[in-house]
């Protein structure tokens, strides 16, 4: 990974005002020294992503700990991904139905725990995790009250249409990861014929409309259901001798302009 200062430095470069938390340690976990460190880039804090095993209750804990962090800085939301308890993304177990009942009432349960912060809790339906593809999906949002983290690249590698989803569910939609992928590899990785981490570093990931997701028809649906909180910018890259280290800004800069294109005539 890049170092976070020069992550931060870039992202201030191109008029970014706010990011999320980032991979776990990233950034600071002391509240002083967050706010601290993100001032010096005049960013504010949106929320935070974590990936914890909500079919185990004792990831309520580790959930209380990040919401207190995210709510001492300001943030608005935390970001809930059903992860599975094994490393990587490649590999999952099938829950019983007891453990999918774990995992609703411990969802509920951190829910109710960042409210407690002033938080919102949405669930971020992610590769690799107990909520990935369209029948995970929609017996979530069957069986939860809890809004969704609508990621484009992900739900289209778990095989959702990001706009249909949107169009179905448009009052569940509490918050916007956009991510642009290339088909060819994300119909491979739902194959299992190859690796998420090996597909993202054949660049399955591409900047805002130069891949396959309808980003412009997903920003404008939920703009016209009311949506109005934030659109996050995740530009996935693994850097290598082909990936230089100024690609992520590079890429971002590419997303960013159409992504401002588009809102500039909603």
């Amino acid at each position: 990974m890049l170092d976070r200062d020069t992550v931060l430095s870039e992202m201030a470069e191109l008029g970014m005002t706010a990011t999320e938390l980032g991979p776990p340690d990233y950034l600071p976990t002391d509240p002083t020294k967050l706010r601290a460190l993100l001032s010096t880039y005049n960013l504010t804090l949106v929320g935070g992503f974590l990936a914890v095993p909500l079919h185990d209750e004792s990831s309520v804990e580790e959930a209380d700990r990040t919401a207190k962090l995210l709510a001492a800085c300001g943030a608005e939301v935390l970001v809930l991904a059903a992860a599975t308890g094994l490393d990587g993304y490649d590999e999952r177990l099938v829950l019983t139905d007891e453990q999918w009942a774990a995992l609703i009432s411990t969802a509920a349960r951190i829910r109710d725990i960042a409210a407690g912060y002033g938080l919102r809790t949405v669930l971020h339906p992610h590769v690799g995790t107990h909520v990935e593809k369209r029948a995970e999906v929609e017996r979530f949002v069957a069986d939860s009250d809890l809004d969704l983290c609508l990621d484009t690249g992900h739900l289209m590698i778990g095989g959702t249409d990001p706009v249909e989803l949107a169009r179905e569910y448009p009052g569940r939609i509490g918050h916007l990861h956009l991510k642009d992928v290339r088909a060819d590899l994300a119909d491979r990785v739902r194959a299992g014929e190859l690796g998420y981490t090996e597909a993202v570093g054949q660049g399955m990931y591409v900047p805002l409309g130069q891949g396959d997701v309808d980003i412009e028809a997903v920003v404008r649906f939920v703009h016209q259901a009311g949506y109005d909180g934030w659109y996050v910018l995740e530009q996935d890259t693994a850097l290598s001798e082909q990936s230089p280290v100024d690609t992520p800004k590079l890429d971002t800069a590419r997303s960013l302009r159409h992504l401002n294109q588009i809102t500039g005539e909603l």
